[in-house]
């Protein structure tokens, strides 16, 4: 299958453009620069120059594509997420840009969109299980994804098909993962929200494999990620990486810090992703959290810094 992503090179993309390599799809994505081109190429994909804030020249790039799978994306990382302007981008990366991928997509008769989101979204539901159906509760930090998700919801009909991807949190290979661990080897406190509320995470390593079979879902909103995890556990987990004897939560001046930007992070969100499996047979090859998901970030920070 020709299929084209834009964000091919972010934390997401990576895995997906290597999952659909390792698939032999025939796999595009566009690129703004020689270096994110060199990258692609390295993945064995071929790069196609293209703005996502460009529409003619999505359409261009979509020419032909079976599939086209956006996953750009611009989350700031540890403390600049605090600052001003910090998510100008993100948020007109799941507006505009989705505006511009569907519509792209339109125009070049592509038959299948799949659009990244997040399953913070979703309103605190305590120790009640989440599925598709529970409710959501917009605010500043998820409003850009819902309308980025309603643009590719809108997209589906009888001839075309368009695909939601509500992912947890993401842990494992990446910089915010790295963040948190170095934060929790420092002493700081990590943990947001009650102790005894839930996250709904995803390892790096399911990333692909999710993205992958996505092309086989049927038009629709999904949950996707791992068994949900109390927050206890998890910030116990980070402290277990770190190789510190327990992790902490953040105190009243944190969570005055972090604002209602990153309220939904401090939702308990008890997230089922048996939908999404039931529909593609996907299953996580990293199911359930434990410190182990972090393997590959300490790692990272023992790496030497390149010169």
């Amino acid at each position: 299958m020709r299929t084209v992503v834009t964000g091919g090179t972010g934390v997401i993309g990576r895995a997906a453009v290597r999952a659909l390599v390792g698939a032999d799809h025939d796999v595009v994505v566009v690129t703004r620069s020689t270096e994110s081109s060199d990258a692609v190429t390295r993945m064995g994909a071929r790069p196609v120059a293209g703005n996502i804030f460009d529409v003619d020249s999505l359409e261009s790039a979509y020419q032909g594509a079976e599939a086209v799978i956006n996953l750009a994306a611009s989350a700031p990382v540890g403390h600049s997420a605090l600052l001003p302007g910090a998510w100008r981008r993100h948020d007109r990366l799941r507006t505009t840009g989705v505006t511009n991928v569907v519509e792209a997509a339109r125009r070049a008769g592509v038959r299948r969109v799949v659009q990244e989101s997040v399953s913070f979204m979703y309103a605190d539901q305590g120790d009640d299980w989440i599925t598709e159906h529970s409710p959501l509760e917009i605010s500043s930090m998820t409003e850009p994804a819902a309308v980025g998700e309603s643009h590719v919801q809108d997209y589906a009909c009888d001839s075309r098909v368009g695909v939601v991807l509500r992912f947890g949190t993401i842990v494992g290979d990446d910089g915010q993962t790295r963040h948190w661990l170095r934060a929790a080897r420092h002493g700081r406190g990590i943990g947001i929200g009650h102790p005894s509320d839930w996250a709904h995470v995803i390892h790096t390593d399911d990333l692909g494999g999710a993205v992958l079979a996505s092309l086989h879902a049927p038009s629709g909103v999904y949950n996707v990620g791992a068994e949900p995890v109390q927050r206890l556990d998890l910030v116990q987990g980070y402290a277990d990486a770190a190789g510190v004897g327990s992790g902490a939560f953040m105190g009243s001046l944190g969570r005055w810090l972090i604002g209602p930007r990153l309220e939904p992070l401090c939702r308990s969100l008890r997230v089922c992703s048996d939908h999404f499996a039931a529909q593609t047979g996907w299953r996580a090859v990293r199911p359930k959290f434990d410190a182990g998901w972090l393997d590959a970030a300490r790692e990272g920070l023992a790496a030497p810094v390149p010169s």
